[in-house]
């Protein structure tokens, strides 16, 4: 397990601590151990863009944990939850007919499962993790992003989830 200094330095650390710009919407679920957001447009990092994938999720520990072998065993059923709890959001009030879940762990050691939602009309060429590189791909700015995390937490709430 990572030491208090890899916490520290991790980005997804840092945008638990800060909120901000890092959570456009702010948290779209969030609970003693899990935190549930969409991702950033690409400006917020610094790169080039203004828009992002709609619908993009992230589901993350708030706890620093590298790995899937990192999480206790609360974390993993709390993190299966989410991912289930946030799929069903994106499906019943995004539209998607159907949502990828993901784990890389390549870019950032914070676990972070990706939610990819699929929405009608998608080609198949671009099914899977790519389904956010279609060119005609629903992609939106930070107020396309803000007002989707605020009907998907309405929707959460409104279910008692």
């Amino acid at each position: 397990m990572a030491g208090e200094g890899a916490a520290r330095d991790c980005f997804v650390c840092r945008k638990h601590r800060e909120r901000g710009p890092y959570l456009p919407g702010g948290a779209i679920a969030e609970d003693d151990l899990v935190l549930v957001s969409h991702v950033v447009t690409p400006e917020v990092l610094g790169r080039d863009g203004t828009t992002a994938y709609l619908g993009h999720l992230f589901v993350e520990p708030l706890r620093h944990a590298p790995g899937l072998a990192d999480l206790t065993d609360a974390e993993a059923g709390r993190v299966g939850l989410w991912c289930t709890r946030a799929s069903r959001a994106l499906r019943e009030a995004a539209g998607a007919e159907h949502v990828y879940a993901a784990v890389l762990g390549d870019g950032v050691p914070h676990l972070h499962v990706h939610l990819l939602p699929r929405f009608p009309g998608t080609p198949r060429e671009y099914w899977g993790t790519q389904v956010n590189q279609w060119p005609q791909a629903r992609r939106g700015d930070i107020t396309a992003i803000e007002a989707l995390v605020a009907k998907l937490r309405r929707h959460l709430l409104g279910r008692g989830a």
